[in-house]
């Protein structure tokens, strides 16, 4: 039961990625060159502990699509991502210029700014996936 466990979250970053690949087909968006940003890397909301984060995965999952792919999290430590898992993480999202947004945990300032905020993040017609179900089912493209 726990080997299952294991392998069920282990598989999860690329499950994410896979469901926006495809929620961005649909929409037709091009994966290759397009703008992902992913809101958190920590491992859990409102704490800036790194150890066993998951969100590494779904960063990895993106690379063969050839994005660019920008992660955003209040929390982290710039150079403990860096070291640890050669991430740069973004000071703050550009407004507008994002094909995909992944709300990847759910940080407090992630939750005030509600989905009109974090949408606005996005170009017009831009994919948002929400892994934690922070916003309403209606507000958000996808989620888990």
């Amino acid at each position: 039961m726990i080997l299952a466990g294991r392998r069920v979250n282990d598989g999860m970053g690329a499950f994410v990625a896979e469901q926006v690949i495809k929620l961005m087909t649909k929409k037709r968006i091009h994966v290759s060159d397009a703008n992902i940003l992913i809101m958190g890397l920590t491992f859990k909301e409102d704490c800036p502990d790194l150890r066993n984060t998951r969100v590494v995965d779904v960063v990895a999952e993106f690379r063969d699509y050839h994005p660019r792919v920008d992660v955003y999290d209040p929390w982290v430590d710039p150079d403990e991502a860096r070291e640890e898992y050669g991430i740069e993480v973004i000071p703050e999202p550009e407004p507008g210029s994002y094909d995909a947004i992944i709300l990847a945990v759910a940080h407090r300032q992630f939750v005030e700014m509600g989905a009109e905020r974090i949408r606005a993040l996005g170009k017009p017609g831009a994919v948002l996936f929400d892994v934690k179900y922070v916003l309403p089912p209606e507000m958000v493209d996808g989620r888990l």
